[in-house]
């Protein structure tokens, strides 16, 4: 068949050459175009060259480097989209420049930038990404400037936010624009084509700021108008828990924002918020206040519920024992929960019958379960004391056959003062010692210098006060008083041999034995030779004073060698008047010489005569 369609083709040819009209050799060498001939170009009507040209002038673009263009996807391959931009060729662009547009399909319209017009091959060289930007950074410019509403594809997370495209531009979502309430994963956001607003554009760095946030608020703001307009102190509404501190929850009422105190969330007593709510939590609240403006309003939960007071049972009265957890412990006392949301006072005073200083902490520990004895009640007010040491029997009650005055016993000592020392006999009984009744012989300034807080003391009960609950006790009473023996030993003018231990003021001090120090005056250290004794020196004493009742013994030294003195001028005084005794005249002696003495003047006076 082939054959036979050239062979008719051929005689076609030669049927129309005999045909043709014969020209005059002369008159075509005359019409002919030689400078045609030798370009190689057959001849072309004028009229139809300029309508030519016109076709062009109107269809073809002016392929000038770095313009954007308009083209149409003509073809597409697996790896590259032949784009028309009737230009002299159709340029190629790469399908990685298309990622964004998975649906790409021949007819569709794209921008593109005529980066090169020929390359070494002599092919176009088209760039859409480029095309993109600097597009989109006229359509980004023009969205802020009006304030538009654009579309992004949420690229990936980077620090402190996302990275967006849009317009082909990557613009950067900060974390606090993503929404109104706190974000949490952000990697939820990744993939997502979303609505945003420009917010601010660096012209020199070339950097875009996207916000999401911004969209939502100028909704949440006609909303927030319209819901505070219709606000009522009681009013019940939903809300969602937006945010959880230390001090109370926010809930978002649907673009308003109030805050649940936490003494608001519940009518028992929590450490946190978070053991009542969580996050994203849906829940109903009560209005209870708000300011002027209705921008801070304060909500409740616990309002929702009836008062436990309210429920608890009438058959709960003074007397009656309860159970109930710590919940709170001060120092004067400790909170215990009976029931959800009732709490009754044990104040450290009905913790135990002693009547020493502790605190509660010495009893109870938050989260104890312990059994009380309702001691007062008043519903009204929403009040209840208990007590814990009811639940044992008084220890006073049979005071008198356990510790009567006289008897003995064994004692810890729990606290001391500036005039004694507290002994607890027993849980619940505690005595004071004085100061005084501690020792027989020892000078005791403070009771820290004879016992520490906990030490094990014998005592004996000097007196019992039941109506005061007072008990007194005596520590040296349980020992024998040495200062019997010493009046004796040390009985005055009693001498005894001793060192000058310390020169005090007006005197010094000598150390007997443990127990007796004796006081010897300035005027008592002097020595016979007329010296006086000093610190470290021995010699003999006399005892010149014996107080028992104050303990005070006052010493001479002095006095051993005065009395001597007094010894012998005593005796020579006694001596010396038995020999004046034996020299005196007696009468008739006197008489004699009174009778010699008349005889002697009458003799005189005869021979005057």
């Amino acid at each position: 068949m082939a054959e036979e369609k050239k062979q008719a083709e051929a005689a076609e040819a030669t049927q129309a050459k005999v045909q043709a009209p014969v020209q005059d050799p002369q008159e075509f060498l005359e019409n002919f175009n030689w400078t045609k001939y030798e370009q190689g170009i057959e001849q072309v009507d004028d009229a139809k060259l300029q309508e030519f040209e016109t076709l062009v002038a109107e269809n073809f673009v002016d392929t000038v480097n770095e313009e954007v263009v308009t083209g149409t996807v003509v073809f597409i391959t697996d790896r590259e989209a032949i784009i028309d931009i009737n230009a002299k060729s159709e340029g190629v662009i790469s399908l990685n420049e298309f990622r964004y547009n998975p649906d790409l399909k021949v007819g569709d319209k794209v921008e593109v930038l005529i980066d090169i017009r020929e390359d070494k091959s002599g092919q176009l060289v088209l760039s859409h990404r480029k095309a993109r930007t600097i597009m989109a950074w006229d359509r980004v410019n023009a969205a802020h400037d009006k304030e538009e509403i654009v579309n992004g594809f949420v690229k990936c997370r980077t620090k402190g936010g996302m990275i967006v495209d849009v317009f082909g531009i990557e613009a950067f979502l900060p974390g606090s624009q993503i929404d109104v309430k706190p974000i949490r994963d952000y990697d939820q956001y990744v993939g997502k084509t979303m609505e945003f607003k420009v917010v601010k554009i660096n012209h020199e760095f070339k950097n875009v700021v996207v916000s999401h946030k911004a969209l939502i608020e100028a909704d949440i703001e006609e909303q927030k108008k319209e819901i505070i307009g219709q606000l009522e102190k009681g009013q019940v509404l939903e809300g969602v828990v937006k945010n959880i501190t230390s001090y109370g929850v926010f809930i978002d009422l649907g673009g308003v924002d109030g805050l649940i105190h936490i003494t608001d969330l519940s009518w028992s007593r929590i450490n946190h918020p978070n053991e009542v709510v969580e996050l994203d939590q849906k829940l109903n609240v009560v209005i209870l206040d708000f300011d002027d403006n209705k921008s801070r309003i304060q909500l409740g939960l616990k309002q929702l519920e009836k008062h436990p007071w309210e429920a608890l049972s009438d058959e709960i009265k003074i007397g009656d024992k309860v159970k109930g957890k710590v919940v709170v412990i001060a120092d004067y006392g400790a909170f215990i929960e009976v029931a959800e949301g009732v709490e009754g006072l044990i104040h450290v005073s009905e913790m135990s019958w002693s009547t020493h200083l502790r605190s509660a902490q010495d009893f109870v520990k938050v989260g104890d379960e312990v059994e009380a004895v309702v001691l007062t009640m008043d519903r009204d007010d929403r009040k209840m004391s208990l007590g814990i040491k009811q639940m044992t029997p008084d220890p006073w009650t049979d005071i008198t056959t356990k510790y009567p005055v006289g008897s003995k016993h064994n004692g810890i000592v729990r606290n001391f003062t500036n005039f004694g020392v507290f002994v607890e006999l027993e849980e619940g009984i505690d005595g004071l010692i004085y100061i005084s009744d501690l020792s027989w012989t020892k000078k005791i300034k403070h009771p820290s210098e004879f016992v520490t807080v906990g030490d094990k003391l014998d005592v004996e009960v000097l007196e019992l006060d039941v109506e005061g609950r007072k008990l007194s006790l005596g520590h040296k009473q349980t020992t024998t008083n040495p200062w019997d023996k010493y009046e004796t030993e040390f009985a005055l003018d009693t001498v005894h041999k001793g060192t000058i231990a310390d020169v005090v003021d007006k005197g010094a001090t000598i150390d007997f034995n443990e127990d007796i120090q004796a006081f010897v005056p300035t005027r008592h250290l002097e020595k016979e030779d007329g010296s006086k004794l000093g610190k470290g020196d021995s010699a003999d004493f006399k005892i010149i004073e014996f107080n028992k009742e104050f303990k005070r013994v006052v010493a001479s030294h002095t006095a051993i060698f005065k009395a001597e003195e007094q010894r012998i001028v005593k005796a020579a005084v006694k001596k010396a008047a038995a020999a004046a005794d034996e020299a005196k005249p007696t009468l008739g002696d006197a008489n004699e010489a009174l009778q010699a003495l008349k005889d002697k003047m009458e003799a005189s006076a005869n021979k005057k005569k």
